[in-house]
């Protein structure tokens, strides 16, 4: 989908000829709390975490969360931190301040907003009309308590005539299912509204950097058990060697013994 507001951004540009005020300061910070609640704070890093995890060996492929989005050249006053977006097509996927949009030439292509009582309307309302004028694809939101929307999952697909829901499905097991085409994979609310992710290509979750780590400390505990027990029957074999060798030694003695008896 083209990027409306590179479109606008640019049509502004040759217009009135505005340019790129580089002594402009753009922060880092808007002196907000990242989660009010582990109810977000958990969702929230897991699902940065899960997907910095799988588009880690792309270079082009940026993923962040509650990170300042600037959003209107020159304008400092005017900013965005979504819980969770990434962007396809980036210019490298390293370490940012902020993303300012007319610099990286796009705006993010999936967000999600994790609601809490004092975010939830805004989420809906005002952040939901910035995103559709930032040319934002895919807007999902989860509500971690269940106390602010039904279901407790919405996604949402940007058309010319504004955002169209997305369907989001209960199966068979129970679990509250969207699909995200931006990113390829299942927005799961698992029950007791536990937010995964999941790779309907592989029929596997996605893991966090969290459960990868301890994957690969499972593997090497594993892998330190079977050398210690290959050691061990090494030893072992080798004290079986020792003692067949000590037994036939024992029994040439004998038989030297036994020859220099007889007549």
């Amino acid at each position: 989908m083209v990027n409306k507001l590179a479109r606008q951004v640019g049509a502004h540009r040759n217009e009135n000829e505005e340019v790129d005020d580089l002594s402009i300061d753009y922060p880092s910070a808007d002196g907000e709390r990242m989660a009010e609640t582990d109810f977000q704070y958990i969702p929230l890093t897991n699902t940065v975490s899960a997907l910095r995890v799988r588009y880690h060996d792309r270079s082009d492929v940026y993923v962040a969360g509650d990170m300042l989005i600037y959003y209107r050249i020159n304008r400092n006053d005017l900013s965005i931190a979504p819980d969770v977006y990434a962007v396809f097509g980036a210019a490298g996927n390293h370490p940012r301040d902020s993303w300012l949009v007319w610099r990286e030439g796009k705006a993010p292509d999936f967000v999600m907003e994790i609601a809490s009582q004092s975010t939830w309307r805004r989420d809906v309302a005002q952040k939901r009309d910035i995103y559709a004028e930032m040319g934002v694809s895919e807007y999902w939101r989860f509500d971690p308590t269940g106390r602010f929307f039904t279901p407790s999952l919405v996604g949402e697909r940007l058309v010319d005539a504004g955002y169209q829901q997305l369907p989001v499905v209960t199966d068979e097991a129970g679990i509250l299912r969207g699909y995200s085409a931006i990113l390829e994979l299942d927005f799961c609310v698992l029950p007791g509204l536990d937010l995964r992710l999941f790779d309907p290509a592989t029929g596997e979750w996605l893991t966090t950097h969290l459960e990868s780590e301890a994957g690969r400390r499972a593997a090497e505990a594993a892998l330190q058990s079977s050398e210690a027990e290959r050691r061990a029957a090494e030893v072992a074999l080798q004290s079986s060697e020792a003692g067949r060798r000590a037994a036939e030694a024992e029994i040439a003695r004998l038989r030297e013994q036994l020859s220099q008896q007889q007549p």
